[in-house]
């Protein structure tokens, strides 16, 4: 009776993590091709696509810390 509100947020905060790591793998790979077809080295692009893969990376690792499951 007490805890099955925590499954319940369980499952809401997992699906929002999911969201956010679709969310940041799409913004990184995005980056990462307008790196590759760029032709001067900028530091604004590489400094945005580092931060890209930085979001996606620490997203990926609390996906895996709290043993999300994506169900396909």
């Amino acid at each position: 009776m007490f805890f099955q509100k925590k499954g319940k947020l369980r499952k809401e905060y997992d699906n929002a993590l999911l969201h956010s790591l679709e969310d940041a793998k799409k913004d990184w790979i995005s980056q990462r091709a307008l790196e590759d077809l760029s032709i001067e080295n900028s530091y604004e692009i590489n400094y945005l696509s580092k931060i890209a893969e930085a979001k996606y990376f620490f997203f990926f690792r609390e996906a895996k810390n709290r043993k999300v499951v994506i169900k396909r």
